[in-house]
């Protein structure tokens, strides 16, 4: 029976076909064990996952693996992008167990759902010290045959164990300046001065820390912060793991360098990525960071937006099981596209060499300089992407996933305000529009859609978070009442269904929190992406300064005193909690724009708020007709007829101004 057809999942549909009889996540599978008396294969995975497909090929698709599996397991796939919260448990037990973790994520549970074997990636043969797959399968089945009690108890002991692990510890107050400031020292002497980014190779886009340093910057000038954030940027933009010709970022490069990237693209990298390098834009002008924030923009519309008007989750880092193939070239391909000259030029430019960089003998394309004829430059780089155009392209996981769809509305609304590209704005409404009518459903949010579907599986924090942070974006650039409101809706559901009664938040609601994984998650550490606490207390925040709202303040003072203790040498790890304690630190400062929606005056004033470095700053903007759509709009007439800006923290208001400049003097706008 082939039960992954109907899958809202492309991962799962990749599996469709395979020779292996597997199940989806669900009551219905564990029930078959339960009956047929067998342990359960849990294999947790996603899309563009390399390694994934490696394993699928090498044992999935293999006859004689697939048939011992059928006669002695009951086996469910699970993409671990629609159920983070079955990922994230089973990761914990993985990592409990082996003391590492990763995809694909291979466990072995009892028909409970208990896990007694974790595992990640194994190889048709032994290799490296690891049994083969076919000799974990065999020695599993033994096992479950003769020593039952022994697998049980393991289950159990390992359940237990997980359970009684206490909830996060808060503390009673939100990280200080000086926490603040130690965590920035913390954070200096993991940084990397000669090639950028933090620790050693693999390096990830370290987003979430480069929005806390931003904000630092912006609040208390640290010039120390400033060079880590231009020093990253720029690195990672000039290196393979950004694309040369098309915009975007693969998610992340193997060596320290950031020559060589895992090829995956996806989309909340992008989206996050896209942010920063707008952000660092507005704090310098830097010409690059302006690029590279539009081009990455330009690339999530051309490579992930969907006929519906949200955005797919990721580009594969395969091309027909080959790694990398589409992106990366040799001089001598570079001369069969641009001739003799042009070619041996841009091998130059862009590093490609005859050793090559990567695999075979070919190099990923790096842009150390910028090119001395850019004129040159953007006819090559066309004649470049045309030709790799015509290559076998990587597949696309073209399911909507809503945290990261809330992540691309910020990133798009944002940059299309303040880089003057209403087309982004447009982008962003589009996807927000899908968001709030299709995965909306009786109230609650769901996780993922595809096809214009939506998805059974219920929204986890980081959704109700993201999108909710995505929506007020929306609002401060559009002044739609609707946004503010629908956000104000998901941090409801938060506060009623996700908190645990002290001053944390659980990952899944209360009420949909799947009874045999062994405890409720709760992490309010960045992985890579916010954690759905740091961005729910971010969310918060800014909702409160909006309505004046002191529940939902409250809420994200609460929240925010998990950071307080993570501020110093565990600061790479919650960085978005750091960044929301320094918008709470700075106010956050609320800006109000009033006149006429048409008029020049209201314009520019309002561009002068959206470009204010005030971390977290919350900007409204309406007509003076009345009936303001938000609090914060409310009692502020104009002055002398002209349109007026109020600068206020906690809604206390410093003295309304008319003029741009003297704005952007007050919220720490470039001139």
């Amino acid at each position: 029976m082939n039960r992954l057809a109907t899958a809202t999942s492309p991962y799962l549909l990749q599996h469709q076909d395979n020779p292996v009889d597997w199940w989806e996540w669900g009551d219905a599978a564990f029930t078959e064990a339960r009956r047929l008396d067998r342990p359960v294969l849990i294999s947790i995975g996603y899309a563009a996952c390399h390694w994934c497909h490696v394993m699928a090929h090498e044992s999935f698709e293999d006859e004689t693996t697939a048939s011992y599996l059928n006669e002695h397991f009951v086996s469910i796939k699970v993409d671990r992008e629609e159920r983070p919260d079955v990922d994230a448990a089973y990761m914990e037990a993985t990592q409990a167990l082996t003391g590492q973790g990763g995809w694909p994520m291979t466990v072995f549970a009892t028909p409970d759902g208990e896990p007694f074997f974790c595992g990640t990636y194994f190889p048709p043969t032994p290799a490296h010290g690891m049994p083969s797959f076919s000799q974990l399968l065999a020695s599993v089945a033994q096992a479950w045959t003769e020593r039952r009690a022994d697998v049980v108890a393991a289950g159990q002991r390992i359940v237990s164990g997980l359970a009684e692990q206490s909830r996060v510890p808060v503390t009673g107050a939100p990280p200080t300046e000086a926490q603040l400031a130690a965590g920035v020292t913390a954070l200096a002497a993991q940084y990397d001065a000669q090639r950028g980014g933090f620790g050693r190779a693999p390096k990830f886009p370290p987003s979430m820390v480069l929005e806390l340093l931003l904000r630092h910057h912006a609040r208390t000038g640290s010039a120390e912060a400033l060079r880590m954030v231009a020093g990253t940027a720029e690195a990672m933009a000039r290196g393979g793991m950004y694309d040369q010709l098309a915009g975007g970022f693969a998610r992340y490069s193997v060596d320290a360098d950031w020559v060589v990237p895992h090829f995956e693209k996806m989309l909340y990298d992008n989206a996050l990525l896209a942010r920063v390098y707008l952000h660092w834009w507005r704090a310098t002008g830097s010409p690059l960071a302006r690029r590279v924030a539009l081009e990455t923009c330009d690339w999530m519309r051309a490579e992930l937006q969907t006929d519906q008007g949200g955005f797919a989750s990721s580009l594969d880092a395969d091309t027909d099981g080959v790694e990398g193939s589409t992106y990366v070239w040799t001089p001598d391909q570079l001369v069969e596209v641009l001739g003799q000259q042009d070619g041996a030029w841009a091998a130059d430019l862009l590093l490609v060499t005859p050793e090559g960089t990567f695999e075979h003998g070919t190099s990923t394309l790096q842009l150390r300089a910028d090119p001395d004829d850019p004129e040159r430059w953007a006819r090559v780089r066309q004649r470049l992407l045309t030709a790799r155009a015509a290559r076998p392209q990587p597949g696309r996981d073209d399911k909507i996933v809503a945290a990261w769809n809330g992540l691309a509305i910020a990133a798009l609304a944002e940059s299309g305000a303040m880089l003057d590209r209403p087309d982004l704005i447009a982008a962003a409404e589009a996807a927000a529009e899908l968001l709030v009518t299709s995965h909306v459903v009786e109230g609650r949010l769901r996780r993922a859609s595809r096809d214009g579907v939506v998805g059974p599986h219920a929204g986890v924090l980081e959704d109700y978070a993201d999108v909710a942070e995505g929506l007020l974006s929306l609002f401060a650039v559009s002044g739609t009442a609707r946004w503010v409101e629908a956000a104000g809706v998901l941090l409801d559901v938060v506060l009623e269904h996700f908190t645990d009664g002290n001053a944390g938040l659980y990952d899944t609601a209360d009420d949909a929190t799947d009874v045999r994984l062994a405890r409720r998650p709760q992490d309010p550490t960045d992985n890579a992406t916010p954690a759905g606490w740091s961005a729910a207390a971010g969310a918060l925040l800014t909702y409160a300064a909006y309505t004046g709202s002191e529940r939902h303040r409250d809420a994200a003072e609460r929240a925010l005193g998990v950071y307080a203790p993570l501020a110093g040498a565990h600061a790479r790890f919650a960085g978005w909690g750091l960044a929301v304690a320094e918008a709470l630190l700075d106010g956050p400062r609320e800006i109000a724009v009033v006149g006429r929606r048409d008029g020049d005056g209201t314009a520019r004033l309002h561009r002068v708020a959206l470009l204010s470095t005030a971390p977290g700053a919350a900007v409204a903007v309406g007509d003076d007709a009345g009936g303001a759509v938000v609090p914060l709009l409310e009692h502020r007439p104009l002055v002398g007829g002209k349109a007026t800006a109020y600068v206020c923290r906690h809604f206390t208001c410093a003295a309304p101004t008319t003029d741009a400049a003297t704005l952007a003097a007050a919220v720490g706008a470039r001139p």
